[in-house]
């Protein structure tokens, strides 16, 4: 399979199954193109792409199409047809899925390691943002706190079931973990005074609103968290509009200096600023905008969670504002690279010559098998996003896992257990999407959430056009 199309300047062909990368003319990506929609029929790409007729097919229909051009001439194409049946032969163009065997094989290769955990240190929170999927931090149950003994727990039952994995990963979230600040301190101290006896390096990760950073929290994030993840939405009336305290006060004056002076003590590096575009702000690059005119440079923009009912839920309308963006966002990018201003926005961080390996691309994050949510009293959920949703209980960190019909469910899913997947592009990039926003749209772990399908689609394409222009302008700078 491939996935043709053009951004950016550039005719781009993505080999979906080798992941090979090919920018090519005109005349190239017309006879792909035409090799393309006789590729179903194929039994043996290289052989069949080099049959007569559709050879004789094709070089025919190139010398119409460019008629008195140079393109136009027979051994012009024929060349270029050439070339092409090479990419094929060398399994660059066209290459078979060996994957799908591999998928479940894979998955339980790690059954039963845990490398990471998500530590609800605080089921409350000192905002109250409308669109906030955890119910305000609450859950849909009840304001609490993790106490340091439960924590401490959560921490020993990381080490006892990461097998033997070294590098252990806590991220510290809410509502907002500031409310608990004291006790993600100890934990903190905890860890490292245990990790060496049991061979483990702990990396921790810490998720805040903002409003109750200080210079204590500064420092001890800059020493100990490996990353940082701030929440901002960007314009101040769009931020204030929902992110605001229980007086119904915008938090953008208040945290913005806060945060400034946070990602400076960090030296610009190992943070995110992460904002929740909605139906309120479609055009959400003019928010990135003012991120990168505040200073930071290290962004991420995610589409909103919420119910159908929700006046926040981005709407079908929505839908190609948002798409036009992703474009906008990969030519500022491109502008700003050529000023020697660069800026990285999560979902366009690709790697053309590496990425990730076959089992992150086919089994995806993790949720429920290799990575949970901890609650404040110790309950075991996949992750965040089911928190407070009983029939997604896994069990407890004192027991461990009881509800293995559930855990199983996650570890069945992979890119290849849903049937939409099978023959997306985007399958090896997605690994399959969220399994929290699948269920939210369509009731199962295994649906396909479309929607969130055609931004994800949209965000690769200007990543790896992005990917394509850097690669060329670092060529031309040698």
């Amino acid at each position: 399979m491939i996935h043709q199309y053009q951004l950016g300047g550039y005719n781009i062909v993505l080999d979906v199954c080798s992941g090979a990368l090919h920018v090519v003319d005109e005349l190239t990506y017309d006879l792909i193109e035409g090799i393309a929609a006789a590729e179903e029929t194929f039994t043996d790409a290289s052989s069949d792409a080099a049959a007569p007729a559709l050879r004789e097919k094709l070089v025919s229909s190139m010398q119409d199409k460019y008629a008195g051009t140079e393109m136009g001439k027979k051994e012009e194409i024929e060349e270029c047809y050439e070339q092409i049946l090479g990419l094929i032969r060398t399994g660059k163009l066209f290459t078979k899925d060996t994957y799908e065997p591999m998928a479940g094989e894979l998955k339980a290769r790690t059954s039963g390691v845990v490398k990471a955990l998500c530590l609800h240190i605080a089921h409350t929170c000192n905002l109250n943002c409308s669109y906030c999927f955890a119910s305000q931090g609450k859950y849909h149950g009840e304001r609490a706190v993790m106490s340091l003994e439960v924590g401490k727990r959560a921490l020993d039952f990381l080490i006892e079931n990461s097998g033997s994995r070294h590098n252990l990963e806590v991220d510290f979230f809410g509502g907002e973990p500031l409310m608990n600040f004291e006790v993600v301190k100890e934990l903190v101290a905890y860890a490292r005074s245990i990790e060496k006896q049991h061979n483990k390096n702990f990396r921790f990760t810490l998720t805040t609103n903002g409003v109750l950073v200080d210079d204590d929290v500064i420092d001890f994030a800059n020493r100990e968290c490996s990353n940082v993840v701030l929440s901002l939405d960007g314009r101040k009336e769009v931020h204030d509009r929902y992110r605001v305290d229980f007086a119904g006060n915008g938090s953008w004056e208040k945290i913005v200096p806060k945060f400034q002076k946070f990602v400076k003590a960090r030296d610009g590096k190992n943070y995110y600023m992460r904002g929740t575009f909605t139906h309120a702000n479609p055009d959400f690059l003019e928010d990135i905008k003012v991120m990168l005119d505040l200073g930071f440079t290290e962004l991420s923009m995610e589409p909103v969670v919420c119910g159908e009912d929700d006046p926040a839920r981005l709407t079908e309308e929505d839908l190609p504002i948002v798409l036009q963006q992703y474009e906008k966002l990969a030519e500022l990018m491109i502008e700003r690279d050529k000023e020697g201003k660069p800026f990285t926005f999560y979902h366009y961080m690709i790697d053309l010559k590496g990425g990730p390996c076959i089992y992150k691309r086919i089994s995806g994050c993790g949720s429920g098998t290799e990575y949970m949510a901890v609650t404040p009293w110790g309950d075991l959920y996949p992750c965040h996003q089911f928190v407070g949703e009983e029939k997604f209980l896994l069990g407890n960190i004192y027991d461990g896992v009881k509800n293995t019909s559930i855990q199983d469910d996650f570890a069945a899913c992979n890119v290849y257990a849903r049937e939409e997947c099978r023959n997306c592009w985007a399958r090896l990039y997605c690994s399959g999407g969220c399994a929290a926003n699948a269920y939210h749209a369509t009731g199962s772990v295994r649906g396909v959430y479309k929607y969130g399908c055609e931004l994800f689609k949209k965000r690769i394409e200007c990543a790896l056009m992005v990917a394509i222009n850097r690669e060329f302008s670092a060529s031309e700078n040698q």
